[in-house]
C-alpha cells in the first residue's frame, strides 16, 4: 500500500494517522518532493476529482475527462494531485474524508 501525503494537508496527517493506527504495512509517499510515480499515472488518472482543479493557473480550459490529460498534468504538476490518496494494488481511493480509506484497509 501507498499513501500520496503532503504533510502541510489537515486532511493528508488524519489519514497518516489512519494508517499508523490501523498496523497495516504502507509506503508514506511525498509526492511533491518525489514527484507522482510513474507506475501509478494510469491508476491515479482514472480516479474522479484526482485533480485540484483550484491550483490549475490560467484562464485555459482542461478536458479533466481525458486520462492522457489528467497524466500529463500530474506529470507535469504533482502539486494538482488531490490529497490523500492510497492505492493498493490496482485500486486507489481519495481520502476525502480521511475515513474513506480505511475501505482499501480492510482489503489488505
Amino acid at each position: 500500500m501507498r499513501l500520496y501525503h503532503n504533510p502541510r494537508c489537515s486532511k493528508s496527517r488524519q489519514a497518516l494517522a489512519i494508517m499508523n493506527e490501523s498496523g497495516v504495512e504502507f509506503e508514506e509517499y511525498r509526492y511533491l518532493d518525489l514527484g507522482i510515480a510513474s507506475e501509478d499515472l494510469e491508476l491515479l488518472s482514472t480516479l474522479e476529482n484526482v485533480i485540484r482543479t483550484s491550483d490549475i493557473k490560467g484562464d485555459e480550459t482542461v478536458d479533466l475527462s481525458c486520462q492522457s490529460v489528467v497524466i500529463e498534468l500530474l506529470k507535469g504538476n504533482p502539486r494538482l494531485l488531490q490529497r490523500p490518496i492510497l492505492l493498493s494494488g490496482a485500486k486507489a481511493i481519495i481520502g476525502r474524508p480521511p475515513e474513506d480509506i480505511i475501505t482499501l484497509l480492510h482489503e489488505a
